[in-house]
């Protein structure tokens, strides 16, 4: 798969599987544009990319759930680059976990859901009048297992992952005719830095439930993305993609 001449514009890319994924896409020629939070982070990756792979890569310091943030961030990245092509949303967070219902805070519980829902809603409705006035477009949204099957213990972050897979069928739904595909991925845990940091028993514990026995890895991921983004799936879209290690039978 080739990607030349084609922009990409990956939330969450300064870091963990969406640094991954913008690398990968730069890796086939692809011109990129990172969307973060963290500033030295953003400017880190930006360089290690233009680096190792002589692609153009612009950075945003962009807050997902600021309406005006992203608006501008999106439109910079069309000024810049005449169009755009893809948009990964990696953006978001768990939240506290290990809390049942009843001692889930509120506050936490909305900050869950203005990152990882509302974030990513915002991001489409910026990025889809650009794809349209091109008659192109994919988009692949970051969910989780935990929002097809619930995780004990991660009701924000469940249920917010439940919401991108359904707001994913819709926009897919909606936008089927005009050459826009809208699709997410479902991983089950990903050997990430941040689980490299994790207790052994901790891991062993989320990976008990995978067939596999594994934690997925970052290239398993991105491959799969630079997939459900390329031209090549053009007759899929409003689909949740299972990356589970087989632990998702549906």
């Amino acid at each position: 798969m080739s990607f030349a001449n084609q922009t990409i514009c990956v939330t969450g890319g300064a870091s963990g599987i969406g640094q991954a994924i913008a690398t990968d896409f730069a890796s086939k020629g692809g011109n990129i544009c990172l969307m973060d939070v963290n500033a030295e982070s953003l400017k880190d990756t930006e360089n290690a990319i233009v680096n190792k792979h002589g692609v153009k890569v612009i950075s945003c310091v962009v807050d997902v759930t600021s309406k005006g943030n992203v608006e501008d961030a999106f439109k910079r990245v069309h000024d810049t680059f005449g169009r755009i092509d893809v948009l990964v949303q990696c953006a978001g967070i768990t939240g506290i976990t290990n809390v049942n219902t009843h001692e889930v805070d509120v506050d936490n519980f909305d900050l869950v859901y203005k990152i990882n829902v509302k974030g990513i809603f915002l991001c489409c409705r910026a990025v889809l009048p650009y794809m349209m006035k091109q008659d192109y477009g994919r988009i692949v949204n970051i969910a989780s297992v935990a929002g097809k099957e619930g995780n004990a213990g991660m009701l924000a972050y469940s249920t917010s992952k439940a919401a991108v897979i359904g707001l994913t069928k819709v926009m897919g739904k909606e936008y089927a005719e005009t050459g826009i595909t809208v699709n997410c991925i479902a991983p089950a845990v990903v050997q990430t830095p941040m689980v490299d940091a994790m207790p052994d028993e901790q891991v062993s514990y989320m990976t008990e439930k995978i067939p596999m026995q594994r934690t997925g890895k970052l290239d398993e991921i991105s491959s799969l993305v630079l997939f459900v983004a390329s031209p090549k799936a053009s007759f899929t879209t409003a689909f949740c993609w299972d990356a589970t290690g087989g632990r998702a039978t549906y």
